[in-house]
């Protein structure tokens, strides 16, 4: 599998416009090369850089595994209408909340994880729920990192 964003490279810096320093709005991100047994996919995103240990930005499962990637701007909503679910992120709220780090230049790891399954999670899912959930069900997954560091 491979995952992008035509907002960033791979280990590049992240947009002010995905962060708490713009708009706040979700990066677009394709991908390709998904397992022919994919039934679902689940995408984590974090920050294993924050001073309090890792801050979890974007839980979201059950994303259609025919789908290419997401456009940029994920309604923050529990339920979308290609079925794709989105729990609660650190920021104690459903959808993305982007970069916003405190101080110094941090990693923001986007993770897509291929399911043999869907996935039936309350809204109020976290990450911790989320990988719990997925635990015996992942076939493949890949990682997009991203940096921020607010001026």
């Amino acid at each position: 599998m491979e995952l992008k964003s035509s907002a960033f490279e791979a280990g590049g810096m992240i947009p002010k416009k995905y962060t708490c320093d713009g708009p706040d709005v979700s990066p677009p991100l394709s991908w390709s090369d998904i397992p022919a047994k994919a039934k679902s996919l689940a995408l984590i995103a974090d920050d294993p850089d924050a001073p309090m240990g890792t801050w979890v930005h974007w839980v979201a499962w059950n994303i259609p595994p025919d789908a290419h990637g997401l456009e940029e701007g994920v309604p923050k909503k529990d339920s979308l209408p290609n079925g794709m679910k989105q729990g609660t992120t650190d920021f104690r709220s459903i959808g993305y909340g982007g970069p916003c780090p405190p101080s110094g230049t941090h990693r923001y790891f986007f993770k897509l994880y291929a399911l043999d399954t869907g996935l039936n999670l309350p809204p109020n899912t976290t990450k911790k729920d989320l990988e719990r959930a997925m635990q015996g069900h992942l076939l493949q997954q890949v990682g997009l990192m991203g940096k921020y560091a607010r001026k």
